[in-house]
């Protein structure tokens, strides 16, 4: 197995502020990369399920981001909406090698209305 780092270089750890976030585009998507307080970093399709808003200018707490629109909570690890609510966005594998992130533009899970 390779010890090199698979998918796209978009930058360092340093370059996304801590709770903040980052815009990717791709021919088809917007991917929003996330920055916790513990330092984690996540990848998950810049679309709210329910009223399309940009999850990227969401607040970012835990492990989680708050829709700018209608507060409705997203899991940063699996994309999932927290209940009551319903829904799901894309999220993307990204892998941190010393300290620069490297995204998979492939999606893990495909965003699936549950």
């Amino acid at each position: 197995m390779s010890d090199e780092p698979t998918g796209v270089d978009i930058g360092g750890i340093d370059d996304i502020p801590t709770r903040g976030s980052r815009i990717i585009e791709t021919p088809s998507t917007r991917i929003a990369i996330f920055r916790t307080v513990d330092d984690a970093i996540f990848a998950i399709e810049d679309r709210c399920p329910h009223l399309k808003g940009p999850l990227s200018q969401g607040i970012v707490h835990a492990h989680n981001v708050t829709c700018p629109l209608h507060n409705l909570v997203i899991d940063l690890e699996t994309g999932r909406a927290q209940a009551p609510e319903g829904g799901c966005v894309t999220t993307y594998p990204v892998e941190i090698r010393d300290g620069r992130i490297f995204l998979q533009l492939r999606s893990v899970n495909p965003a699936k209305v549950a």
